[in-house]
């Protein structure tokens, strides 16, 4: 390939796109590896073959169908991971129902806004998980259930839901268990579901996924079969899957990782799905790894902190391990050679992207060389076109820094209900603009480094908090930073730091500035250091400066 002289790539391919649903996807891989181990969920004693795993998804997508449910309907899953959630994934798709994906965290608030945005007549849900209690909010919103029949409500606040399925075999008034409506299909509701795998469409809305909220109100990301089943392949070929692989998926099946990344790669390539637990912990992780000699692991950047820094690392045989992806957050160069050093992932790969575009536009292979895994995201996948670009919209020339945009098949059909956002985030000519900036190389790599947003500006000082989080990784006592800018009367912005250090180390803020000064500009030595145990994130890992930004606003408001 030429040397690029602009900003502008187009992944390339050898094979056509994917062009079914899931749901005859999943069915042609079901009867090419009946006998395959599918599914494994460590903390609820699943063990299911494809074979297995097909029937328990035809009960319930029948389930839905005697409830009523129709293609375009709205059902949303409200839970940590289970194997109910994979059932609900892989069912909603097969009838043609869209899939909406709430957020384990949410309060009532925020559960109200997600199933009146997307106007859900279902919702499938877990009884409780660490101090939410589901079921209690969803009775507190929705008094009716006490009184109404399953599947019969009437809600005021909720006018658009209809059914409550709760997981678990305890009884509760207004809801209906998971396992009864698994139970419900009759031979007509079967016959319909061979009838709908010849009527569904790859470009029908599949499944609707809430951005995690580190800015503003949640937006509804509307994906459709083709877009998130062709970027799960892709990121299965990227790690070279085969039947023989076996994931491990700590990461929330909730969001485009999990379920994407995770569940659809493996089903792809009818390779074995492995859930360590309900929800990330380093221990059960590590030990799911070893039981079930998993190839591949996923996570973001502070997962594989956890897991290298727990007090039992060294007494697990990960030696099974190969590859994975590691996403969701910019990875330190230090994180990554341990991983590879230490947790014998010589093949894990870097993906970049974003809910939007269904989630990955970017990735490492396993033949880039050690500097491309570490310093840039990869290049754009395949059947996916990237451009860096100016203010005015312009394609930059290589090496200049610009907001990164995305066109191709995985772009999402818009935010769900909100064309104003929609239009603002994807332009007349089809390009998905990220709000990322980011820098091309003449071979079509890119580094990430920074978001628009989080450009602070110091003194007409333009910083980028990434390039300083990077060098303050160098510090031997650091384990991870995060860099960002708060208000000051004189300077406009100054720079803040959260630091987390390494287990047995120390470390105080007049050493940490005086081991900046005369290696970074005098402009870019954070002005406020902050020694911290734990971040302010999302369910998906994100970590939310915009927190972070708040709190320390208000402490510096305090002390003046």
């Amino acid at each position: 390939m030429a040397a690029l002289t602009h900003s502008y790539y187009c992944g390339a391919s050898n094979t056509q796109i994917i062009y079914q649903t899931i749901g005859n996807y999943f069915d042609t891989i079901c009867e090419r590896y009946p006998e395959q181990e599918a599914l494994v969920v460590c903390h609820q004693g699943i063990r299911w073959r494809y074979r297995q795993l097909q029937i328990e998804v035809n009960r319930l997508a029948t389930g839905l169908l005697a409830l009523g449910l129709e293609p375009g309907d709205r059902i949303g899953i409200w839970g940590a991971n289970s194997y109910e959630w994979t059932l609900v994934q892989y069912a909603t798709a097969k009838i043609g129902a869209i899939m909406v994906c709430i957020n384990p965290a949410y309060r009532l608030y925020e559960l109200e806004y997600a199933l009146n945005k997307s106007s859900c007549r279902a919702i499938v849900s877990a009884a409780q998980f660490k101090s939410s209690d589901y079921l209690s909010m969803l009775k507190e919103l929705a008094p009716e259930l006490s009184a109404c029949a399953p599947g019969k409500l009437r809600s005021a606040k909720l006018p658009h839901l209809e059914t409550v399925i709760r997981m678990g075999e305890e009884a509760t008034p207004g809801m209906l268990n998971f396992s009864a409506a698994c139970s419900l299909g009759s031979i007509g509701d079967k016959h319909q579901l061979d009838v709908l795998k010849r009527e569904l469409r790859p470009d029908d809305p599949i499944n609707i996924q809430f951005t995690s909220g580190t800015t503003g109100a949640p937006k509804g990301a509307t994906l459709t079969h083709c877009n998130i089943l062709n970027n799960g392949y892709l990121a299965g070929e990227g790690m070279r899957f085969s039947p023989e692989d076996r994931l491990c998926i700590p990461v929330p099946l909730y969001h485009c990782f999990g379920m994407v990344m995770g569940n659809l790669a493996c089903m792809a390539h009818g390779a074995t799905a492995v859930y360590p637990d309900a929800a990330f912990d380093p221990l059960s992780t590590l030990r799911a790894v070893q039981e079930e000699r998993c190839t591949a692991l996923h996570g973001v950047p502070t997962m594989f902190i956890g897991e290298l820094d727990h007090a039992q690392f060294a007494e697990f045989d990960l030696t099974s391990l190969r590859t994975g992806i590691m996403a969701g957050a910019p990875c330190p160069v230090e994180v990554m050679q341990r991983v590879i050093g230490q947790m014998h992932l010589g093949e894990i790969l870097i993906a970049y992207g974003q809910t939007e575009v269904s989630p990955i536009n970017h990735m490492t292979l396993p033949d880039d060389s050690l500097k491309k895994r570490t310093q840039t995201v990869g290049r754009a996948v395949p059947w996916v076109e990237i451009r860096v670009v100016d203010n005015a919209g312009i394609v930059v020339p290589v090496g200049a820094k610009g907001e990164i945009c995305t066109r191709g098949y995985s772009v999402m059909r818009g935010y769900w209900d909100d064309e104003e956002r929609t239009r603002a985030t994807i332009d007349p000519a089809g390009w998905l603009h990220s709000g990322d900036l980011g820098v091309m190389d003449s071979e079509g790599y890119m580094q990430i480094v920074g978001r628009i947003k989080d450009m602070l500006i110091r003194g007409g000082e333009n910083i980028y908090p990434r390039e300083i989080e990077e060098f303050l990784y160098s510090h031997p006592a650091i384990a991870e930073v995060q860099v960002f800018g708060v208000p000051d009367e004189k300077m406009g912005e100054e720079v803040c730091a959260w630091v987390q250090l390494h287990a047995g180390t120390s470390l105080t803020e007049d050493v940490l500035k005086d081991f900046c000064r005369d290696k970074i500009s005098h402009f870019k030595i954070p002005r406020y250091i902050r020694f911290v145990k734990e971040y302010p994130m999302t369910v998906t890992g994100k970590i939310q400066k915009f927190v972070m930004r708040e709190h320390m606003a208000s402490e510096l408001t305090e002390g003046d």
